[in-house]
């Protein structure tokens, strides 16, 4: 289906039903809200390596945005957009309007994201996950995908997908894309554009705390210390952090002291008036012990500031 000229762009719902009822085989669709990086294209490699047909969307979805949070100033750049999906093979852009996707306004029914969606970036953005669900399973309905492709940077957001498609029984495989970083660690994000020079090299602690967390973690030290070796690491001028923990992988809540195991370094901090969030898979080996003196700290951690 992708031309000469690059991937069919639609920006209606009638449109696209037209585009993929000409659609056979399998189809994979990947959700985005623009400003397309290196990041996004591996997560169109991932859905072309695994369907027929890649679907990407395109939409800054307004309910996913609270107060004073960045909707507005949030980057546009549909023509380069439709240049990485081009380069990547895609064969369909949708790119609604708000009114497009939500035609009788702002949904009054939505998908409530439940205990899981309101802690960690929840706790810092309330509703955030709520609007996110809603335009997901929206979005599902309308492509009707059999492969949604998600990036793993955004951990507590893949959760939360792959347990709305498991209690509803929504009928796609949900796919996981790992985290594109940039030269210096830092993971690709839209909103890195945001950084000038002195945040931009601020940003690079919160790298720095997951690669002391995976040094602690390698030399026995167990999931506090580990934890604490993270955050050391973000006490640095320019970071305020909102979180950094280690939690279990499955249901994202806070690993006790004695676990040993997988466990996933979660972490998010202000930079220059950014949020950034990243995340890291780590191994927590039995019988860990005491990190070396100097990045033990107590197990509690601030929790998450509300803008």
């Amino acid at each position: 289906m992708t031309g000469a000229a690059g991937p069919l762009l639609v920006r209606d719902r009638a449109g696209f039903a037209r585009a993929r009822a000409a659609m056979t085989g399998r189809v994979a669709v990947v959700m985005t809200m623009g400003a397309l990086h290196d990041g996004h294209a591996s997560l169109l490699r991932l859905a072309r390596a695994r369907a027929d047909h890649v679907v990407v969307t395109v939409f800054v979805n307004p309910l996913q945005f609270g107060a004073g949070e960045d909707l507005d100033a949030y980057p546009r750049t549909l023509d380069a957009d439709l240049a990485v999906c081009a380069a990547e093979g895609v064969d369909v852009v949708l790119a609604p309007t708000a009114s497009e996707v939500y035609p009788h306004g702002t949904p009054s029914v939505r998908v409530s994201a439940g205990e899981l969606g309101e802690r960690w970036e929840g706790a810092s953005r309330p509703g955030h996950f709520d609007g996110v669900l809603t335009v997901v399973l929206l979005l599902l309905h309308l492509v009707r995908p059999d492969v949604a492709v998600f990036g793993q940077k955004d951990r507590q957001q893949l959760a939360l997908v792959r347990r709305m498609v498991a209690d509803l029984a929504v009928g796609v495989e949900v796919v996981a894309g790992a985290t594109v970083r940039e030269p210096d660690g830092l993971a690709r994000s839209s909103r890195n554009a945001y950084l000038d020079a002195g945040a931009r090299a601020a940003a690079a602690a919160l790298p720095a705390a997951g690669e002391r967390a995976r040094e602690a973690a390698a030399r026995g030290a167990g999931a506090d210390d580990v934890a604490a070796a993270a955050r050391a690491a973000l006490d640095v001028p320019g970071v305020e952090p909102s979180y950094c923990v280690l939690v279990d992988p499955v249901d994202l809540r806070e690993v006790p002291t004695d676990h040993a195991g997988p466990a996933v370094l979660l972490l998010a901090a202000r930079v220059g008036g950014t949020r950034l969030i990243d995340t890291l898979d780590l191994e927590v080996a039995p019988g860990a012990g005491p990190a070396p003196s100097g990045t033990a700290a107590p197990r509690s951690h601030p929790q998450p500031e509300v803008p």
